[in-house]
């Protein structure tokens, strides 16, 4: 699927990153980077739904699981117009947005990696599970620390600096508390991401996630703000 070509590409659209240039590869985009994450996605589709039936392999090439390269410059100093990296989002059914409950695969020159959980939830979710994990902490230390899980995942993303108000700072779960985002990563070489067993290997790392999720997941309907048990 993913090869040294694909990487080459994307170094490539780094150095060259205006619209002209992309226009006169956008033939070489469809065939290295776009087809062969296409590809990826159907292929994933068979083995969430039998680890995470709620979780959606969407291969369509616009409004599916594979996250636009074009880059948002409404709002931002950096106006380069294109990403320059892979970004694959297997989200929730009910979810919207990249703020949803989802898996994701992220493939760049400089790193690639697998990812789990919400990243900067909307604030009454992310209030939610908050008091989850502060009503039940063992809970929650049960799948953050499980082994299968710790063994290639680790939490991930930006904290409060304070505990949140209401909380107690002697909490024991108050460093999770404090987390503004519910994300775990898990390493991918470039070996494994250009290797032929990339399908099986996302889907081995993704199952080891998916009780996050489904603790985030569970929050989220146990609430009325949306998802359902992963």
């Amino acid at each position: 699927m993913f090869s040294q070509a694909t990487f080459d590409f994307l170094d490539e659209l780094a150095a060259h990153n205006e619209r002209s240039w992309f226009a006169a590869n956008r033939e070489r985009y469809e065939t290295l980077v776009r087809t062969p994450a296409l590809a990826f996605i159907t292929a994933m589709a068979p083995g969430l739904r039998r680890f995470a039936p709620h979780f959606r392999a969407d291969p369509r090439p616009t409004g599916g699981s594979l996250m636009r390269i074009h880059r948002d410059t409404r709002f931002s100093r950096d106006k380069r117009p294109y990403k320059t990296n892979i970004g694959i989002q297997f989200r929730h059914e009910l979810g919207k947005d990249v703020h949803a409950a989802a898996f994701y695969v992220h493939l760049a020159s400089d790193g690639c990696f697998f990812g789990a959980g919400c990243w900067h939830p909307d604030p009454a979710l992310l209030a939610d599970i908050r008091g989850r994990i502060a009503d039940q902490p063992q809970r929650w230390f049960a799948v953050r620390d499980d082994p299968r899980f710790t063994a290639h995942w680790a939490l991930a993303g930006d904290s409060l600096s304070r505990p949140p108000r209401g909380y107690a700072p002697d909490h024991p779960a108050i460093d999770d508390i404090r987390r503004k985002d519910f994300i775990a990563l898990a390493p991918l070489s470039f070996a494994e991401a250009t290797a032929d067993c990339l399908v099986e290997l996302a889907a081995q790392r993704l199952a080891a996630a998916l009780p996050l999720l489904d603790f985030l997941c569970q929050q989220a309907d146990d609430s009325g703000n949306g998802n359902p048990h992963a």
